[in-house]
């Protein structure tokens, strides 16, 4: 028997493998994960920078006289343009790239937040707040999390997206409490001026460390096997932007196709349903309406942060079901325990901490966002490529419902004197999101299972 020679050389590698010389060293930690943390801590700040007017509301009211409903008329432009601008932001994406777009939005912010200490009437803050923050915080949408993980990620896309959607719960988390303390204590001025400085440092790591695609770094997304395409792809994982460059007519024709399919009349119904009944209500109007019962504002905003902690775990539980369980059926049951949870609010508030509250912010936290990763999952299941931008759409017509709902809780509360009714109406919003769920069936393009890692 012949003796291997250890020292003998290695064959040569085939062009392209993985140890041919010409192709970029592999990172042991694969990229998308840098991409991943990245894109959380924009998520993460974005919507702590969100949910700073809710914290406003009776400190605005105390120094300029203005009523809810006036204050509650940012929040709804602000909501409004956070919907309409996803859409467009996931076209601009592909167009000028990520990094760009982000760190402009970031910067948007930082100056809307800032010039807001000038203010002296309700135009000015529908224009600072409403406007600028809307047009910012909506560049990194739900469109944005889409974008990441349709690009870099093949396997674990439901649970990455779940992770980045559960960002905003965490992001209220950090700044509600600190927030409210910084109101309390030092005024709402010194609140915006941490927005501001804070938003302005998220644009560091962005510029330092976000990277368009795979393909830049020699790399395949994440638990895909193949060959890295070729620099004149087309497509979403190529290095083409597989767009002509003109990113307003792609986003309209994308729309203009999608509103042909019925699913997407369907997910754009229950979506705005969500909006309704999450940041137009809940995010907008639970802490004056704890604070309607006694309950100080401090403690309020703390009940609505710890909303977030149980978001957080609910939303990550939802993505890791999205890659097991129909889509379909996790929105029925999300949505119907929702309009359970609305429906015995009234009965819950007290002005101290009870054990009835806290079992609301356990309950509705599990269920605050949970319904993002199904709602990607079927879009992307309903019209593939154009997936990021049809859920910026759907977005869209989220924070439409959000911001129509706030408004009118707004003038609810400044006509009845309480928001009794805006409870009970939107736990019958959710039963009407629980049939437009039920009546969605198929999709163009069969989900693909994730495939399974070691």
């Amino acid at each position: 028997m012949t003796e291997r020679n250890v020292l003998a050389p290695t064959p040569a590698p085939a062009p392209g493998g993985p140890s041919d010389p010409a192709r970029p060293t592999r990172f042991r930690v694969h990229y998308a994960w840098v991409v991943a943390g990245v894109s959380l801590l924009v998520l993460l700040g974005s919507a702590g920078f969100r949910s700073t007017p809710s914290l406003m509301m009776d400190a605005l009211h105390n120094e300029f006289g203005w009523s809810v409903a006036t204050i509650s008329s940012a929040t709804s432009v602000n909501l409004t343009l956070y919907g309409l601008t996803a859409p467009f932001a996931a076209a601009l994406m592909d167009r000028f790239g990520v990094r760009l777009v982000v760190v402009c939005a970031l910067l948007t912010i930082s100056v809307g937040s800032g010039l807001t200490m000038l203010m002296r009437e309700p135009w000015q803050l529908v224009l600072c707040w409403g406007v600028l923050v809307g047009l910012g915080s909506g560049s990194m949408a739900g469109a944005f999390a889409t974008t990441i993980t349709g690009r870099w990620f093949r396997a674990r896309q439901g649970l990455v997206t779940g992770v980045l959607t559960a960002a905003g719960a965490a992001g209220n988390l950090v700044f509600l409490p600190v927030g409210a303390w910084l109101v309390e204590q030092h005024g709402w001025r010194s609140a915006v001026i941490v927005v501001s400085l804070a938003a302005s440092a998220v644009a560091v790591p962005v510029l330092l460390l976000m990277r368009e695609r795979p393909a830049d770094l020699g790399l395949l997304p994440y638990g895909e096997t193949g060959e890295l395409p070729s620099p004149a792809a087309g497509g979403p994982e190529g290095t083409a932007t597989g767009t002509d460059g003109r990113a307003l007519a792609r986003t309209l024709r994308v729309l203009r196709e999608a509103a042909r399919s019925r699913a997407f009349w369907l997910l754009a119904g229950s979506f705005a349903i969500c909006g309704a009944t999450t940041a137009g209500l809940v995010g907008t109007h639970f802490i004056p309406a704890a604070h309607d019962h006694g309950m100080p504002v401090t403690t309020a905003a703390s009940l609505l942060a710890l909303i977030g902690v149980f978001d957080v775990a609910g939303t990550v539980f939802s993505g890791w079901l999205t890659d097991r369980v129909d889509s379909r059926l996790l929105l029925v049951v999300y949505y119907g325990l929702r309009g359970l949870s609305l429906l015995l609010l009234p009965q819950l508030f007290a002005g101290s901490l009870e054990p009835p509250i806290l079992a609301f912010v356990v309950f509705y936290g599990l269920d605050w966002v949970a319904t993002v990763p199904p709602t990607v999952a079927l879009c992307r299941r309903h019209f593939g490529e154009d997936a990021p931008i049809v859920f910026g759409w759907v977005l869209a017509s989220h924070q439409i419902g959000a911001a129509v709902v706030a408004g009118l809780a707004g003038l609810a509360r400044d006509a009845l004197g309480n928001y009794d009714l805006t409870w009970y109406g939107a736990g019958a919003l959710c039963a009407i999101a629980v049939g437009l769920c039920l009546a969605l069936r198929g999709g163009r393009t069969a989900a693909r299972p994730a495939p399974a890692l070691s």
